[in-house]
């Protein structure tokens, strides 16, 4: 059967996609890039000005782009790992979520609890309601027997601790893709603010390699589309190309150098 969330699936079969981070809380920004060519679009809760009613307009301003052809999918970071939150995201209509400081086994199980309704053992936690968008404001019978075939867990290792556990995580049911978050990684290991020292880069080849023996995908943060090509050739196959804020400053500066250089 063909999985109804293609992040999971592209996620589940290894194969590479690019996407970007959403953090100026814009509807209007969040339907142009997902006009740009990305696979996915990273609405973030954790490090951004959003509440949830924003993020409801992103995700509808998201699919309205992929109504017109765009490719774009949303995925949602929350703030931190509590099923509230969890909750609150995928009743919004988010199906594939990016849970920060998975540092434990443990920690990644709650995060997937956190995505399912409870059924037959499985351990879900996440409170049954079929009158959100998520479920077409009660208007589609199937969503609440079909949801937890949708949802797509992405678990951020960004500390020491974490790669310490990455084998027992990665080898999770339901954990479909580490995701190194590199900036707080760095922090953790006492090299804050450089992500290029040999030990963040052996962390994160070793959390690489994790991902390639479990069969996982792993993702990551990219500065650049240099820095992006290197890691797609290290084995990564979820890469984020920055984010909106990062891509609207660059273009203008660049403009207005361009325009600086041409006026002389």
């Amino acid at each position: 059967m063909k999985d109804p969330n293609p992040i999971r699936a592209a996620l589940r079969a290894l194969e590479p996609s690019e996407g970007c981070w959403l953090t100026l809380a814009s509807p209007a920004v969040a339907e142009a890039m997902a006009h740009c060519g990305f696979d996915w679009l990273v609405v973030d809760m954790e490090h951004a000005p959003n509440d949830v009613a924003g993020l409801t307009a992103q995700l509808q301003a998201i699919d309205a782009a992929r109504a017109h052809g765009a490719a774009a999918h949303p995925i949602v970071r929350v703030t931190t790992n509590d099923p509230a939150l969890v909750k609150r995201a995928m009743d919004c209509g988010a199906r594939t979520v990016i849970f920060p400081n998975i540092d434990t086994a443990d920690d990644a199980r709650n995060a997937i609890a956190a995505m399912r309704f409870p059924f037959e053992g499985n351990g879900g936690v996440r409170g049954v309601a079929g009158l959100v968008r998520a479920g077409t404001y009660g208007m589609d019978p199937s969503y609440v027997t079909q949801a937890n075939d949708q949802a797509c867990a992405i678990l951020q290792i960004e500390s020491a601790q974490a790669v310490g556990n990455v084998e027992a995580i990665a080898a999770l049911p339901g954990a479909d893709c580490l995701f190194v978050g590199t900036a707080d990684l760095a922090a953790s290991l006492g090299r804050l603010g450089d992500m290029t020292h040999a030990d963040v880069r052996d962390a994160v080849a070793r959390v690489i390699e994790a991902g390639k023996a479990a069969g996982k995908a792993v993702g990551i943060f990219a500065n650049d589309p240099d820095e992006a090509a290197r890691y797609r050739k290290l084995g990564v196959q979820f890469i984020a190309l920055h984010s909106d804020v990062a891509w609207l400053a660059r273009g203008a500066r660049q403009a207005r150098a361009q325009f600086d250089t041409a006026s002389l």
